[in-house]
């Protein structure tokens, strides 16, 4: 629910140290949640240079089934996470963005309270593509990003888009 990317940054790197903080705090409730956004495309890609342009990860986007929601606000209460108000608060019931400040980085989760068809990849659960794909324009913004490009192009061809090169590819 971020703000659009700016074009002119999208070839430019993530900061590696803050993607480190952001990727240790959504292993430590990865069992908890499914991740949507740009964390599910990263972790649905293979390995890959940290490019702007390949996903967003300005924040986290994770879904949690409604009877979970009390453990993970409790889990991350333990953590040092506080309720952060959003102008989304006053048109939705089952949104919740939750901040902390870990090593200098600026942690943003946006919790939707929803169940999500998912997919286990690796360690982690995934909104599965084609719904993670209709997200799009609605709860999250950055929708011309090589991934999700990609993952349109291959689900188009019958092809899963989890593990393949393309969605961090540079279009030619």
């Amino acid at each position: 629910m971020g703000d659009p990317r700016n074009p002119k940054r999208a070839d430019e790197p993530w900061n590696l140290e803050r993607l480190s903080v952001l990727e240790r705090e959504v292993r430590s409730i990865a069992p908890l949640v499914t991740l949507s956004g740009g964390w599910a495309w990263h972790f649905m890609a293979p390995p890959h240079e940290e490019l702007k342009i390949f996903h967003d990860h300005k924040d986290v986007d994770l879904f949690v089934e409604p009877e979970r929601l009390p453990e993970l606000i409790h889990a991350l209460t333990q953590r040092g996470y506080t309720r952060t108000w959003t102008r989304f608060d006053a048109t939705s019931e089952n949104f919740y963005r939750y901040a902390r400040h870990v090593d200098g980085v600026k942690v943003l989760l946006d919790v939707f309270v929803r169940r999500v068809p998912s997919v286990q990849v690796g360690e982690v659960r995934v909104v599965e593509p084609p719904t993670l794909l209709t997200f799009y324009g609605d709860i999250h913004s950055t929708d011309d990003c090589v991934s999700v490009l990609a993952a349109r192009k291959l689900l188009a061809q019958g092809l899963s888009p989890i593990g393949r090169e393309e969605l961090v590819t540079r279009p030619r």
